[in-house]
């Protein structure tokens, strides 16, 4: 399936969820989330192929998790160099995206660096 991250109605969508997999560690290293939109029927995010998540998020408030904004990040991120620069070059033919998820509800942010990410109908 064609899936453009920065293309989706993130604002005002529910995070229903988030699942780490790493089962086989550097074989499946992925990151599901459930996701019920705002302008379409819910589904699920996969990232795949994951370096890094890093997730500051608030608990103990009585609301759905909505998203005030996601977007792919530049490239100049510092946490994508960061991540590059610690590779020292292991990695460097891989394209690797750094994903960015807000939260309306906590003020919360999920940063994801990863290789692929799918929507998949539920």
């Amino acid at each position: 399936m064609n899936f453009d991250f920065n293309d989706c109605y993130w604002h005002d969508s529910i995070l229903k969820n988030i699942f780490i997999d790493r089962s086989d560690p550097g074989n499946v290293d992925t990151v599901e989330m459930t996701i019920d939109w705002y302008d379409e029927p819910e589904s699920k995010i996969i990232f795949r192929d994951v370096y890094l998540f890093k997730a500051t998020l608030n608990f103990g408030i009585i609301a759905d998790e909505t998203i005030l904004n996601a977007e792919i990040a530049i490239q100049e991120d510092p946490d994508l160099i960061n991540f590059y620069q610690k590779a020292k070059g292991v990695l460097a033919s891989k394209k690797i995206n750094c994903y960015i998820i807000e939260t309306n509800s906590t003020g919360g942010t999920i940063k994801i660096l990863a290789e692929t990410v799918e929507k998949v109908p539920l």
